[in-house]
Protein backbone atom coordinates (compact mmCIF):
# COMPACT_ATOMS: atom_id res chain seq x y z
CA UNK A 1 0.00 0.00 0.00
CA UNK A 2 1.38 3.37 -0.79
CA UNK A 3 2.20 5.96 2.25
CA UNK A 4 0.19 8.46 0.67
CA UNK A 5 -2.87 6.09 0.59
CA UNK A 6 -2.91 5.00 4.11
CA UNK A 7 -5.98 5.14 6.05
CA UNK A 8 -6.06 8.22 8.60
CA UNK A 9 -5.87 6.86 12.07
CA UNK A 10 -9.71 6.22 12.99
CA UNK A 11 -9.29 7.22 16.66
CA UNK A 12 -6.98 9.21 18.96
CA UNK A 13 -3.75 7.76 20.23
CA UNK A 14 -3.53 7.45 24.09
CA UNK A 15 0.11 7.53 24.32
CA UNK A 16 -0.34 6.40 28.18
CA UNK A 17 -1.46 2.65 26.64
CA UNK A 18 2.15 2.50 24.84
CA UNK A 19 3.91 3.78 27.92
CA UNK A 20 2.18 1.04 30.02
CA UNK A 21 3.52 -1.72 27.30
CA UNK A 22 6.70 -0.04 27.69
CA UNK A 23 6.73 -0.17 31.30
CA UNK A 24 8.51 -2.99 32.56
CA UNK A 25 11.12 -2.35 29.68
CA UNK A 26 11.50 1.69 30.18
CA UNK A 27 12.29 1.22 34.05
CA UNK A 28 14.85 -1.24 33.97
CA UNK A 29 16.44 1.95 31.20
CA UNK A 30 15.57 4.49 33.76
CA UNK A 31 17.88 2.32 36.02
CA UNK A 32 20.53 2.35 33.89
CA UNK A 33 20.40 5.96 33.17
CA UNK A 34 20.39 6.80 37.01
CA UNK A 35 23.42 4.31 37.66
CA UNK A 36 25.50 5.37 34.50
CA UNK A 37 24.57 9.09 35.23
CA UNK A 38 27.12 8.68 38.72
CA UNK A 39 29.92 10.83 38.95
CA UNK A 40 32.47 11.99 41.91
CA UNK A 41 31.81 15.99 40.55
CA UNK A 42 28.32 16.89 42.71
CA UNK A 43 27.38 19.46 39.29
CA UNK A 44 27.11 16.52 36.93
CA UNK A 45 24.85 14.75 39.59
CA UNK A 46 23.00 17.75 39.74
CA UNK A 47 22.60 18.85 36.27
CA UNK A 48 22.21 15.18 34.86
CA UNK A 49 19.51 14.31 36.92
CA UNK A 50 18.01 18.08 36.38
CA UNK A 51 17.75 17.35 32.87
CA UNK A 52 17.12 13.40 32.75
CA UNK A 53 13.89 13.35 35.42
CA UNK A 54 12.43 16.60 34.37
CA UNK A 55 9.81 15.30 32.74
CA UNK A 56 9.76 14.14 28.96
CA UNK A 57 8.32 10.91 26.88
CA UNK A 58 11.50 9.46 26.90
CA UNK A 59 10.50 8.65 23.25
CA UNK A 60 14.16 7.94 21.73
CA UNK A 61 14.96 5.50 24.18
CA UNK A 62 11.56 3.70 23.99
CA UNK A 63 11.50 3.69 20.03
CA UNK A 64 15.33 1.40 21.05
CA UNK A 65 13.23 -1.04 23.59
CA UNK A 66 10.19 -0.99 21.09
CA UNK A 67 12.05 -1.97 17.21
CA UNK A 68 13.87 -4.33 19.25
CA UNK A 69 10.87 -6.27 20.98
CA UNK A 70 9.02 -6.08 18.11
CA UNK A 71 11.56 -8.05 16.86
CA UNK A 72 11.69 -11.04 19.18
CA UNK A 73 14.77 -9.91 20.77
CA UNK A 74 15.03 -11.74 24.08
CA UNK A 75 18.51 -10.24 25.46
CA UNK A 76 19.30 -6.98 27.61
CA UNK A 77 21.71 -5.08 25.35
CA UNK A 78 18.47 -2.69 24.59
CA UNK A 79 18.62 -0.96 28.02
CA UNK A 80 22.26 -0.14 27.64
CA UNK A 81 21.68 1.27 24.14
CA UNK A 82 18.55 3.13 25.25
CA UNK A 83 20.26 5.24 27.83
CA UNK A 84 22.86 5.81 25.31
CA UNK A 85 20.57 7.07 22.87
CA UNK A 86 18.90 8.93 25.80
CA UNK A 87 22.23 9.96 26.87
CA UNK A 88 22.91 11.95 23.22
CA UNK A 89 19.67 13.49 23.16
CA UNK A 90 20.55 15.26 26.43
CA UNK A 91 23.23 16.35 25.90
CA UNK A 92 21.89 17.69 22.67
CA UNK A 93 19.31 19.53 24.93
CA UNK A 94 22.06 21.12 27.18
CA UNK A 95 24.27 22.61 24.72
CA UNK A 96 20.96 23.38 22.34
CA UNK A 97 19.64 25.31 25.24
CA UNK A 98 22.87 27.70 25.63
CA UNK A 99 22.71 28.35 22.04
CA UNK A 100 18.86 29.48 21.62
CA UNK A 101 19.38 31.40 25.34
CA UNK A 102 16.35 29.22 26.43
CA UNK A 103 15.20 29.65 29.92
CA UNK A 104 12.61 27.32 29.80
CA UNK A 105 11.99 23.36 28.62
CA UNK A 106 9.58 20.73 29.49
CA UNK A 107 7.46 23.46 31.92
CA UNK A 108 10.88 23.69 34.00
CA UNK A 109 13.79 26.00 34.05
CA UNK A 110 16.75 25.10 31.64
CA UNK A 111 20.03 23.85 33.18
CA UNK A 112 21.72 26.73 32.25
CA UNK A 113 18.80 29.13 33.16
CA UNK A 114 19.99 27.42 36.84
CA UNK A 115 23.60 27.38 36.16
CA UNK A 116 24.87 28.72 33.44
CA UNK A 117 26.13 28.51 30.17
CA UNK A 118 29.59 27.00 31.10
CA UNK A 119 28.33 24.33 33.43
CA UNK A 120 25.67 23.08 30.83
CA UNK A 121 28.42 22.49 27.78
CA UNK A 122 30.70 20.99 29.91
CA UNK A 123 27.85 18.81 31.27
CA UNK A 124 26.39 17.85 28.05
CA UNK A 125 30.21 16.90 27.13
CA UNK A 126 30.52 14.31 30.06
CA UNK A 127 26.86 12.92 28.91
CA UNK A 128 28.55 12.46 25.30
CA UNK A 129 31.79 10.50 26.21
CA UNK A 130 30.11 8.71 28.70
CA UNK A 131 27.88 7.63 25.90
CA UNK A 132 30.62 6.69 24.10
CA UNK A 133 32.19 4.76 27.13
CA UNK A 134 28.96 2.85 27.12
CA UNK A 135 29.23 1.65 23.54
CA UNK A 136 32.77 0.68 24.17
CA UNK A 137 31.56 -1.23 26.89
CA UNK A 138 28.78 -3.27 24.29
CA UNK A 139 31.36 -4.31 21.65
CA UNK A 140 30.07 -4.34 18.58
CA UNK A 141 31.37 -2.61 15.27
CA UNK A 142 27.99 -2.16 13.77
CA UNK A 143 26.81 -0.35 16.65
CA UNK A 144 29.83 2.08 17.21
CA UNK A 145 29.64 2.76 13.40
CA UNK A 146 25.60 4.04 13.27
CA UNK A 147 26.06 5.83 16.78
CA UNK A 148 29.68 7.71 16.05
CA UNK A 149 27.63 8.71 12.02
CA UNK A 150 24.98 9.60 14.47
CA UNK A 151 26.67 12.05 16.62
CA UNK A 152 28.40 13.35 13.78
CA UNK A 153 25.15 14.25 12.08
CA UNK A 154 23.63 15.64 14.94
CA UNK A 155 26.45 18.30 15.16
CA UNK A 156 26.48 18.99 11.80
CA UNK A 157 22.57 19.59 11.89
CA UNK A 158 23.39 21.94 15.07
CA UNK A 159 25.42 24.32 12.93
CA UNK A 160 23.41 24.00 10.10
CA UNK A 161 20.47 25.68 11.98
CA UNK A 162 23.18 28.05 13.42
CA UNK A 163 23.77 29.22 9.75
CA UNK A 164 20.04 29.41 9.27
CA UNK A 165 19.15 31.10 11.91
CA UNK A 166 17.79 35.31 11.03
CA UNK A 167 18.22 33.74 7.70
CA UNK A 168 14.79 34.44 5.71
CA UNK A 169 15.99 33.29 2.67
CA UNK A 170 16.38 29.50 3.61
CA UNK A 171 13.92 27.63 1.60
CA UNK A 172 12.38 23.92 2.34
CA UNK A 173 14.95 21.50 1.18
CA UNK A 174 17.43 23.64 3.70
CA UNK A 175 15.13 23.48 6.71
CA UNK A 176 14.27 19.74 5.77
CA UNK A 177 18.32 18.87 5.79
CA UNK A 178 18.51 20.71 9.25
CA UNK A 179 15.69 18.34 10.62
CA UNK A 180 17.08 15.25 8.82
CA UNK A 181 20.55 15.75 10.91
CA UNK A 182 19.58 17.70 13.91
CA UNK A 183 16.37 15.40 15.45
CA UNK A 184 15.60 12.74 12.94
CA UNK A 185 18.80 11.07 12.77
CA UNK A 186 18.53 10.04 16.00
CA UNK A 187 15.07 8.39 15.70
CA UNK A 188 16.54 6.86 13.10
CA UNK A 189 19.52 5.37 14.90
CA UNK A 190 17.34 4.12 17.74
CA UNK A 191 14.85 2.09 15.50
CA UNK A 192 18.21 0.77 13.33
CA UNK A 193 19.29 -0.62 16.58
CA UNK A 194 16.80 -2.92 17.18
CA UNK A 195 17.30 -4.10 13.59
CA UNK A 196 21.17 -4.74 14.26
CA UNK A 197 20.18 -6.65 17.63
CA UNK A 198 18.57 -9.42 16.27
CA UNK A 199 20.70 -9.61 13.24
CA UNK A 200 18.22 -8.23 10.82
CA UNK A 201 18.86 -8.52 7.15
CA UNK A 202 19.73 -5.70 5.07
CA UNK A 203 16.06 -4.85 3.99
CA UNK A 204 14.23 -4.85 7.71
CA UNK A 205 17.26 -2.92 8.86
CA UNK A 206 17.03 -0.50 6.20
CA UNK A 207 12.94 -1.08 6.67
CA UNK A 208 13.43 -0.03 10.58
CA UNK A 209 15.99 2.76 9.86
CA UNK A 210 13.34 4.45 7.18
CA UNK A 211 10.53 4.22 9.77
CA UNK A 212 12.89 6.13 12.40
CA UNK A 213 13.73 8.60 9.96
CA UNK A 214 10.27 9.27 8.83
CA UNK A 215 8.84 9.42 12.40
CA UNK A 216 11.94 11.75 13.68
CA UNK A 217 10.73 14.29 10.55
CA UNK A 218 7.02 14.15 11.31
CA UNK A 219 7.95 14.58 14.95
CA UNK A 220 9.75 17.70 14.16
CA UNK A 221 7.94 19.46 11.94
CA UNK A 222 4.99 18.81 14.40
CA UNK A 223 6.90 20.42 16.96
CA UNK A 224 7.80 23.69 14.65
CA UNK A 225 3.71 23.85 14.05
CA UNK A 226 3.06 23.29 17.79
CA UNK A 227 5.02 26.42 18.15
CA UNK A 228 2.10 28.58 17.23
CA UNK A 229 -0.68 26.57 17.89
CA UNK A 230 -0.04 25.09 20.94
CA UNK A 231 -0.92 25.69 25.19
CA UNK A 232 1.96 26.99 27.22
CA UNK A 233 1.56 25.14 30.05
CA UNK A 234 0.82 21.59 28.19
CA UNK A 235 3.97 22.69 25.76
CA UNK A 236 6.69 23.57 28.49
CA UNK A 237 7.55 26.28 26.98
CA UNK A 238 7.13 29.64 25.75
CA UNK A 239 4.98 30.05 22.47
CA UNK A 240 6.84 32.23 19.98
CA UNK A 241 10.35 30.43 20.28
CA UNK A 242 11.34 30.08 17.31
CA UNK A 243 10.54 33.80 16.01
CA UNK A 244 12.45 35.10 18.98
CA UNK A 245 15.35 32.96 18.18
CA UNK A 246 15.19 34.00 14.08
CA UNK A 247 14.53 30.11 13.49
CA UNK A 248 12.84 29.69 9.95
CA UNK A 249 10.77 26.94 10.11
CA UNK A 250 8.05 25.36 7.65
CA UNK A 251 5.05 27.24 8.42
CA UNK A 252 7.22 30.10 7.78
CA UNK A 253 9.18 29.33 4.78
CA UNK A 254 5.58 28.63 3.36
CA UNK A 255 4.18 31.73 4.17
CA UNK A 256 7.18 33.62 2.50
CA UNK A 257 6.36 31.45 -0.58
CA UNK A 258 2.64 32.11 -0.73
CA UNK A 259 1.83 35.21 0.84
CA UNK A 260 1.59 38.97 -0.40
CA UNK A 261 5.34 40.73 -1.06
CA UNK A 262 3.88 42.66 2.33
CA UNK A 263 3.21 39.43 4.41
CA UNK A 264 5.97 37.94 2.65
CA UNK A 265 8.62 40.71 4.03
CA UNK A 266 6.86 41.33 7.25
CA UNK A 267 7.84 37.71 8.00
CA UNK A 268 10.96 37.89 6.64
CA UNK A 269 12.35 40.99 9.00
CA UNK A 270 10.71 39.10 11.84
CA UNK A 271 12.77 36.45 10.95
CA UNK A 272 15.89 38.81 10.56
CA UNK A 273 15.27 40.29 14.17
CA UNK A 274 14.18 37.78 15.81
CA UNK A 275 11.11 39.80 17.31
CA UNK A 276 8.76 37.49 19.39
CA UNK A 277 6.29 40.18 19.72
CA UNK A 278 5.54 39.96 16.45
CA UNK A 279 4.13 36.68 17.01
CA UNK A 280 0.04 37.88 17.01
CA UNK A 281 0.68 39.30 13.17
CA UNK A 282 2.66 36.23 12.37
CA UNK A 283 0.24 33.92 13.11
CA UNK A 284 -2.55 35.36 11.28
CA UNK A 285 -0.41 35.23 8.40
CA UNK A 286 0.55 31.89 8.53
CA UNK A 287 -3.33 31.16 9.14
CA UNK A 288 -4.52 32.60 6.21
CA UNK A 289 -1.62 31.24 3.96
CA UNK A 290 -2.78 28.31 4.89
CA UNK A 291 0.77 27.21 6.37
CA UNK A 292 -0.29 25.64 8.94
CA UNK A 293 -2.06 23.42 7.35
CA UNK A 294 0.44 22.80 4.80
CA UNK A 295 2.80 21.71 8.01
CA UNK A 296 0.25 19.34 9.24
CA UNK A 297 -0.49 17.30 6.35
CA UNK A 298 3.50 17.25 5.58
CA UNK A 299 3.94 15.99 9.07
CA UNK A 300 1.28 13.60 8.50
CA UNK A 301 2.91 12.42 5.60
CA UNK A 302 5.65 11.78 7.01
CA UNK A 303 4.15 9.64 9.63
CA UNK A 304 2.64 7.79 6.86
CA UNK A 305 5.34 6.73 5.83
CA UNK A 306 7.29 5.74 8.75
CA UNK A 307 4.04 3.11 8.99
CA UNK A 308 4.35 1.96 5.60
CA UNK A 309 7.77 0.91 6.16
CA UNK A 310 7.54 -1.21 8.92
CA UNK A 311 4.52 -3.20 6.70
CA UNK A 312 6.20 -6.28 6.32
CA UNK A 313 6.91 -6.85 9.86
CA UNK A 314 5.30 -9.43 11.51
CA UNK A 315 2.37 -8.50 13.93
CA UNK A 316 2.93 -7.90 17.19
CA UNK A 317 1.91 -5.60 20.06
CA UNK A 318 5.23 -4.17 20.11
CA UNK A 319 4.52 -3.26 16.06
CA UNK A 320 1.42 -1.84 16.91
CA UNK A 321 2.59 0.75 19.40
CA UNK A 322 5.23 1.44 16.65
CA UNK A 323 2.27 2.36 14.29
CA UNK A 324 0.21 4.22 17.04
CA UNK A 325 3.54 6.25 18.05
CA UNK A 326 3.48 7.61 14.33
CA UNK A 327 0.24 9.00 14.74
CA UNK A 328 0.84 10.23 18.41
CA UNK A 329 3.55 11.99 16.56
CA UNK A 330 0.77 14.15 14.46
CA UNK A 331 -2.24 13.74 16.87
CA UNK A 332 -0.24 15.28 19.76
CA UNK A 333 -0.42 18.54 21.46
CA UNK A 334 2.56 18.99 23.22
Amino acid sequence: MSSTNLPLSPEKIDFNTIQRLMADAMAEVDKEILSQLQSDVVLINQIGFHIVNSGGKRLRPMLVALSALALGYQGNQHTNLAAIIEFIHTATLLHDDVVDESDMRRGESTANAIWGNAASVLVGDFLYSRSFEMMVSINNMRVMDVLSHTTNAIAEGEVLQLLNINNPDTNEAQYLEVIRRKTAKLFEAATQLGAILTHQDKTIEDALAAYGLHLGNAFQVMDDMLDYTANTDELGKNLGDDLAEGKPTLPLIHAIAHGTAEQAHFIKETIKHGRRQAYPEVLTIITSTGSLEYTAQFAATEAKKAIAAIEKMPDNPYKTAMEQLAWFSIQRSY
